[in-house]
């Protein structure tokens, strides 16, 4: 294969993908660590890759848009139902207290909630508190405050006045992107607000995303890698991004 031709085939790769690490290129490839670097320069120079630490990702990657939740729910849905199965795992005893994040993978770990736990839950998202309503074994906290259409979340001051009092014992928070200098991030300033809050309230954090977001990121950071305990995923995840995840102290799983 022609040096063009590579690049070619790499810069296909990383859009398709989301990031692609410099040593998955060089097993791919057959070729050196410094031959992937220098193609990557060279497609970063073309505008077409942005290099971050160990590999590259989109050019475009650092978003400000974000999607409907209605057409998130539809994204990957066979990771996020794995994904939600394998959190479930990290659910309290019964007569615990969690908080779900709004999300459609959070939302997702409720309808795989065992049917006989008993928990206090608090919630910001309206179709989350709308199933949990349902279900004679929840105590449930929703979280007042003006609610977004595009996530269908609670935000703003009244939203952050009720965390300042919350302690659980197990966050689940979802992430539009998760980078290893950028950490979680979304589009949204009310949005991150209420995230950021949300880590600070729980003994155990976890974060649920399916790994087309991890290697990402959008305009405004709510978490460092610091506090996040796990991060459940799917069996897409680069093995390279499971190695730095790991060495900043999270435990990955992937479903």
């Amino acid at each position: 294969m022609y040096a063009e031709e590579r690049q070619q085939a790499v810069a296909a790769l990383v859009a398709a993908r989301g990031r692609v690490s410099v040593a998955a290129l060089s097993d791919r490839y057959g070729i050196t660590t410094e031959t992937v670097r220098r193609d990557l320069a060279h497609l970063e120079r073309l505008g077409l890759v942005r290099r971050v630490h160990g590999g590259a990702i989109p050019a475009a990657s650092l978003t400000v848009a974000e999607p409907a939740l209605s057409e998130r729910e539809h994204t990957r849905a066979e990771h996020k139902d794995r994904i939600a199965a394998a959190a479930t795992a990290f659910l309290p005893p019964s007569g615990g207290s969690v908080l779900f994040d709004a999300g459609t993978t959070t939302g997702r770990i409720v309808g795989a909630l065992p049917p006989e736990i008993e928990l206090t839950v608090v919630t910001n998202s309206v179709p989350i508190a709308a199933r949990l309503a349902a279900m004679n074994t929840v105590q449930l906290h929703l979280l007042g405050g003006r609610v977004r259409g595009v996530t269908q979340a609670a935000v703003g001051a009244e939203a952050l006045t009720t965390l300042s009092t919350v302690h659980v014992d197990v966050a689940f928070i979802g992430t539009n992107a998760l980078s290893i200098d950028h950490g979680l991030s979304t589009p949204d300033a009310d949005e991150a607000a209420i995230k950021r809050a949300m880590v600070r309230t729980a003994d155990r954090v976890v974060v649920v995303a399916d790994s087309s977001k991890v290697g990402r990121r959008n305009l405004l950071s709510f978490a460092s890698l610091e506090p996040i305990d796990v991060l459940v995923t799917d069996t897409d995840l680069d093995d390279t991004d499971r190695r730095q995840l790991i060495e900043h102290g999270i435990e990955v799983v992937t479903a």
